[in-house]
């Protein structure tokens, strides 16, 4: 399947459009959980997103770590797959599916992978989350190593609304991930950030990536009490190049929507040329 740097000869670039971050409170259900997505993207769809992104393991939240190991899928096949590429070509939309479980080198861990599906349903990208949450803080414990094989590809796919660039949830702390994707246009995030990180630290960081390379960022995250237990922190936005949020929704199952303007974008990479002035060392 699709890994890495998309090459296929892109379509035209659009002038401006609408993105949506879908936000979830994912559980233990599969079948549910593709349920919800599926009345949420359609929501999306008819309010005339072209681009739509879900969040981080949107179809299965367990009640333990292994549950999502259980339901993992093989690259091309499985009800999770067959769901994305469905409905993408159902709304003719490009459509960031979060991420899913796919198996992985070894039996009792997956891969955290984000496939991206055009508006025909064809994979057209696909991104093996690098960066593993640990957090050991008061009572709560993540270790997701231990379970989770990190990949090892940055991931940038040409689409037509530009350039895009692949990244999920722990991944946002880590900014040089983001500068190695070269000139991104916009930067997709699914997440499922928690609530005691979340509060302090999720808006700014999601904020600084759209800042530091003046590019649009749908951030879909879980979003609220999951039947495990856990809480995670919501709070989808798109934020534009300038660092504006455009929308965003605090908590709960819905729908975040703006408008992405390549001409206003390109207008502020002019009048302020840092990515010119980058001095890597």
């Amino acid at each position: 399947m699709p890994q890495g740097n998309f090459t296929q000869q892109p379509a035209p670039r659009v002038n401006a459009f609408k993105v949506a971050a879908i936000q979830m409170a994912s559980g233990p259900n599969v079948t549910g959980n593709l349920n919800e997505a599926r009345r949420l993207i359609a929501k999306a769809a008819e309010q005339g997103a072209r681009l739509v992104v879900l969040p981080e393991f949107f179809a299965i939240m367990g009640m333990s770590e292994q549950d999502k190991v259980v339901a993992r899928e093989q690259p091309g096949q499985g009800p999770i797959q067959s769901f994305l590429s469905e409905t993408a070509r159902q709304h003719k939309i490009w459509l960031v599916g979060g991420s899913i479980p796919l198996a992985a080198g070894a039996p009792d861990k997956v891969l955290n992978s984000c496939l991206v599906f055009d508006e025909q349903g064809e994979q057209a990208a696909r991104y093996d989350k690098i960066h593993l949450f640990n957090l050991e803080l008061g009572n709560e414990r993540y270790d997701e190593a231990r379970t989770i094989e990190p990949g090892n590809q940055v991931v940038v796919v040409d689409s037509p609304f530009g350039r895009i660039g692949l990244a999920v949830c722990y991944d946002l702390r880590f900014p040089e991930l983001f500068r190695a994707m070269k000139d991104v246009d916009i930067i997709v995030l699914p997440a499922a950030f928690t609530e005691t990180t979340g509060k302090m630290h999720w808006e700014v960081l999601v904020r600084a990536r759209a800042v530091e390379n003046l590019a649009y960022v749908v951030a879909a995250a879980q979003g609220g009490y999951h039947v495990s237990g856990r809480e995670t922190h919501g709070n989808s936005m798109v934020v534009g190049p300038w660092g504006s949020v455009l929308d965003r929704l605090p908590r709960g199952s819905g729908v975040v929507i703006a408008e992405v303007n390549p001409s206003y974008q390109a207008s502020l990479r002019a009048s302020l040329p840092a990515l010119t002035h980058r001095v890597l060392f």
